[in-house]
C-alpha cells in the first residue's frame, strides 16, 4: 500500500505542498544559521554574518506565513494536545514504565509527544527569531545603518545569551527529530513530508478517526 498510485482512493492527505515547501525551506535556513553561527566559534572563519542574518530574516518570513497560515487555513486543533491524549498516553507510559505491556495506541494527525515537540520548537525558533532582529542593530545592512546604543550593554547581553541558548537548544532538537524521522515506525510519517500523503492501511492502523477526521 505504499506506492498507491494517484487518484485510486486509497491516499489520506496529510501534508500539503505549502506545509512541505515551508517545513523543508525551513529546514535549510536552520542549518545554515546553525553552521554560520557555530562554525566561526570552533575556529573555522569565514564571511558569515551575511548568510546568518539573511537566513535569519528568510526564517522569519517563513514563520509570519506559517502562523498566518496556520489561522487562517489550517486545523489548529489538530496540534493542540487534548486532555483525553495526554491523559491516555500518561497513564500508559506509566503502566509500561512499572512493566506492563506495550500496547499500540492510535493517534490524531500527531502524536502527544510531536505536539510538544512541535510547541517547544515554536518557542525556541520564536526567541531566536526576536533575539536576532535585535541583534542586527549592530550590524551595517543594505537598508539600515548599524545603531548599538538603541539597547543598554547589559540589555544587549541578555539578548546574546538567550540567542546562543537558543541555537544550542535548536541542534539538540534537530538531532532528535533526525532520530525520529528514521525509525522504522515513523518513516510512513516521514514519506508523507515528502510526498504528501500516506495510504489508507497506514491511516487505519495508526490513526484516530476521532481525533484526526
Amino acid at each position: 500500500m505504499n506506492n498507491v498510485p494517484p487518484g485510486s482512493g486509497e491516499q489520506v492527505l496529510r501534508h500539503h505542498l505549502a506545509d512541505r515547501l515551508y517545513h523543508w525551506l525551513m529546514a535549510i535556513c536552520m542549518l545554515v544559521l546553525l553552521f554560520t553561527g557555530f562554525l566561526p566559534v570552533l575556529g573555522i572563519n569565514f564571511g558569515w554574518v551575511d548568510p546568518h542574518w539573511i537566513a535569519g530574516v528568510v526564517l522569519t518570513v517563513l514563520v509570519l506565513f506559517h502562523m498566518i497560515r496556520a489561522v487562517s487555513v489550517l486545523t489548529l486543533s489538530n496540534i493542540w494536545i487534548r486532555w483525553q491524549e495526554f491523559s491516555t498516553a500518561f497513564s500508559a507510559t506509566k503502566a509500561e514504565a512499572l512493566g506492563g505491556p506495550r500496547v499500540k495506541r492510535k493517534i490524531g494527525k500527531y502524536s502527544v509527544s510531536q505536539k510538544a515537540f512541535h510547541h517547544a520548537a515554536a518557542l525556541v525558533v520564536l526567541v531566536a527569531i526576536v533575539t536576532g532582529l535585535v541583534m542586527m542593530i549592530g550590524i551595517d545592512g543594505p537598508f539600515w545603518e548599524r545603531n548599538p546604543f538603541i539597547i543598554s550593554e547589559s540589555s544587549r547581553g541578555i539578548i546574546y545569551v538567550l540567542h546562543g541558548f537558543a541555537g544550542l537548544i535548536s541542534i539538540t532538537m534537530i538531532i532528535v527529530h533526525i532520530y525520529f524521522a528514521v525509525r522504522p515506525e515513523k518513516l510512513y510519517m516521514t514519506r508523507s513530508m515528502i510526498r504528501g500523503w500516506i495510504s489508507r492501511t497506514e491511516y487505519e492502523q495508526n490513526h484516530d478517526p476521532g481525533l484526526w477526521k
